[in-house]
């Protein structure tokens, strides 16, 4: 049953929910659960997705993804990467990505432990928007890519169907303890994510994941998820649908 979800409105405003964890508490408490479903149906899709956007920039460059978790995604682009890394603020995430024989270090966004523009491409998905000082996150993506690097960065975005299904859905138990409406949350606009944005990134295109997709549940059901694959597909690239796109990746160039 649907109803109204004040901790999601706060969160949406820039406001804390009285029950919020701190980020690494909320994700190395996730960290079990966390690859319980992303193995199939909606979320892989979205990875799927993901990478199909990362994967350009990253060819043969030095890559960064911020926020790797336990690297579903920096496992296939680092194969085609010169280089990859990634950082997340989870041990526990990492325990699974390290695993995976992947060169990962737990970091945070806004701290970043690497020289001067050290990568030619950076890339983060499902991160961002839990990221209370995004425009420290912002500057240290500049700080890390050469000139003429690239950076494909996700958001949460406020003009989509996703933000308005996730105002008024019951939480998810992410574990035993923890909901989703736990952590600290912010849904964005193009033009917030612009104001973030030190001087030498500049806005090249953008891309939206999650048109369509009411529930995750219906990736489930067998021909109507072929059909919202195709859709989603279609839409995250299409000029007049992309925008609506529950998250948001703006790809971004360093002059």
């Amino acid at each position: 049953m649907l109803y109204f979800s004040l901790p999601l409105i706060l969160r949406a405003e820039g406001r804390k929910p009285a029950n919020m964890k701190d980020n690494q508490s909320y994700y190395d408490d996730f960290a079990g659960w966390y690859e319980n479903e992303r193995h199939h149906g909606y979320h892989a899709l979205l990875d799927q997705l993901q990478i199909e956007v990362a994967m350009p920039l990253c060819e043969g460059k030095d890559v960064l993804e911020l926020g790797c978790g336990t690297g579903l995604i920096l496992k296939e682009i680092a194969p085609k990467a010169r280089s990859a890394k990634g950082i997340d603020i989870s041990p526990g995430m990492l325990e699974q990505a390290k695993g995976r024989g992947l060169d990962v270090q737990v970091a945070s966004a806004t701290e970043l432990p690497f020289e001067d523009e050290s990568f030619d491409a950076v890339y983060s998905f499902k991160v961002l928007a839990h990221v209370e000082d995004i425009e420290k996150a912002m500057s240290e993506v500049a700080r890390v890519l050469r000139p003429g690097g690239r950076a494909a960065l996700e958001f949460y975005n406020r003009r989509s169907l996703r933000y308005l299904i996730k105002r008024l859905k019951r939480p998810h138990q992410v574990s035993q303890a923890t909901t989703d409406d736990m952590v600290y949350t912010r849904y964005d606009t193009l033009a917030d994510v612009a104001g973030y944005l030190p001087d030498s990134l500049s806005v090249d295109e953008t891309r939206g994941i999650r048109v369509f997709t009411p529930f995750a549940q219906v990736h489930l059901v067998p021909g109507v998820k072929h059909a919202f694959a195709h859709m989603e597909r279609a839409a995250r690239d299409n000029a007049l649908t992309r925008g609506f796109g529950g998250f948001l990746v703006v790809i971004l160039s360093k002059s």
